[in-house]
């Protein structure tokens, strides 16, 4: 009886944290402008309750009493829930609300200044936000650096001092590709990636895209617009997308088919594991392989293009006049050094990353004042790919993450993007995957990720889904060699160093 009645309250704080989730997506998406002060106390009262709820002394008993688990389900439930409620007793109450108050304030603060290309204006919540991180690392505890208790929020057992030398095997192996292509000069024109495409028909064409070859439908997500494109989800049968229209077109394609990647993921979890802490993603990193996967690996492929290469000559025919599928992948594929980080091609994007990590460990640990922040941005660009933001918009103001107070949270992206070729290659073992991808036919691979990442959720730790769905631990060898073999091909390089 234990067991059932931890399951009733972890499903009681599962639906708090949902109904909180629900008013981050509003906010983002359809919220009124007037209504923030507001909405930051409902969620801090909701975030509130559920973390009260889940330490109560009431929940350390029900685990104590819970005993051996009857089956595997049991097992994982318990093994994560306790690791979690470990961590959550650390955060008193009055912590986490302050920390939703603060971070709700500093989200608009965020949209204000990035709209007025004012850091000033925002800096005072940031360092708020950096003096919060710094308590919950003293409150969570660490061993080595504050920034692994962080860390550990988004990507289970990883520490700075192992990403810290994965980055700078990636600097040294991918500047002198970076170097090669800027030097090949132009493999496409790239104007046509600004052509007139109307805002309805890029949302048209990216949602078919996302429902036909990724398996998103209307019955259980949706898509709405946001300053900032992200996925979350209220279970696996309520997922939310967003994406955002430019006159740069692939911005609001790839930004859909990147959410979508995400979004299949939670959909993939097994039913078994609803209103659980085991039901999301084993961590970012791994949440992240799969959107980089839909996004680049499949999206961007020539065999993509040849399929949907006609669709989109349907609805956006200004776009595809005098094309054809090999141009625009050429096109689509274009390797330029960028300011914007979530449209920074596949070579460059790490270096985004490796910036924003190191900022974050310099701030973390006094050595970088918040004021200094758009100076070290700039100089670091400047360090990693030859460019100086002209405003704070295009540079130290353009992701939302510190104003969410996701610090920690960057290094993902470059493990998610390592780990989307090594499964990536694994899955192409089982030959309808492989003849599948050729056609640009998805469904063999879906299956595939469904039944060796998504369906286990939290039940399995990353290097556990790792090594069990590609035989090894996670490297950056695959990674690496996709991108020389890929932008050989296309800048009709000889010799890769």
């Amino acid at each position: 009886m234990s067991m059932d009645e931890l399951k009733r309250r972890l499903g009681q704080v599962s639906d708090l944290h949902a109904a909180a989730g629900l008013m981050s997506w509003d906010q983002e998406t359809l919220m009124p402008k007037e209504a923030a002060r507001v909405r930051g106390l409902q969620l801090a009262t909701l975030e509130g309750l559920a973390h009260e709820l889940f330490t109560d002394v009431r929940t350390a008993e029900l685990l104590e009493a819970a005993g051996e688990p009857q089956d595997a389900t049991d097992a994982a439930i318990l093994r994560v829930t306790r690791r979690d409620y470990a961590k959550a007793t650390r955060l008193p109450t009055e912590f986490i609300e302050e920390a939703a108050r603060a971070r709700n304030e500093a989200h608009h603060a965020w949209l204000h200044a990035r709209q007025h290309s004012d850091f000033a204006t925002f800096a005072p919540h940031l360092a708020k936000m950096m003096d919060l991180a710094r308590r919950q690392a003293d409150l969570l505890g660490y061993d080595e650096h504050p920034y692994d208790a962080l860390l550990d929020e988004y990507e289970p057992g990883m520490r700075a001092s192992q990403v810290e030398p994965v980055f700078a095997d990636l600097r040294d192996r991918t500047l002198p590709l970076l170097r090669q292509i800027v030097a090949a000069g132009d493999a496409a024109d790239y104007s046509v990636l600004t052509r007139p495409f109307p805002p309805a028909a890029q949302k048209a064409f990216a949602w078919r895209v996302a429902e036909e070859a990724f398996g998103l439908k209307p019955e259980f997500a949706r898509q709405d617009e946001s300053a900032h494109p992200f996925q979350t989800n209220f279970s696996r049968s309520d997922l939310r997308i967003t994406t955002r229209v430019e006159d740069y077109w692939p911005a609001c394609l790839f930004g859909t088919w990147h959410e979508t990647g995400h979004a299949m993921y939670e959909r993939g979890i097994s039913e078994r594991w609803e209103r659980t802490p085991v039901s999301r993603g084993a961590s970012l990193g791994v949440h992240e392989s799969q959107s980089r996967m839909f996004e680049n690996l499949l999206a961007r492929s020539r065999p993509f293009w040849e399929r949907y290469f006609p669709h989109l000559a349907e609805v956006a025919p200004e776009v595809t006049a005098g094309l054809d599928a090999e141009t625009l992948y050429r096109a689509v594929n274009r390797v330029q050094p960028s300011l914007i980080r979530v449209e920074a091609d596949e070579v460059t994007y790490n270096f985004h990353i490796m910036l924003r990590f190191e900022l974050e460990l310099a701030l973390l640990e006094g050595r970088l004042r918040v004021q200094e922040l758009p100076e070290a941005w700039n100089a670091k660009m400047q360090e990693y790919l030859g460019l100086t933001p002209p405003n704070d918009a295009l540079g130290v103001l353009q992701d939302i993450h510190w104003s969410a107070g996701l610090i920690g949270y960057f290094p993902t992206y470059t493990l998610g993007n390592l780990l989307s070729v090594q499964l990536l290659e694994a899955a192409k073992r089982d030959r309808a995957v492989a003849e599948g991808i050729e056609r640009a036919e998805y469904g063999p691979l879906l299956a595939w990720l469904v039944e060796k990442v998504h369906q286990y959720g939290r039940s399995l730790t990353p290097t556990q889904i790792t090594e069990q769905a590609t035989g090894q631990v996670l490297t950056a060898d695959p990674y690496v060699a996709y991108l020389h073999e890929k932008y050989a091909g296309i800048y009709g390089l000889q010799a890769l160093s």
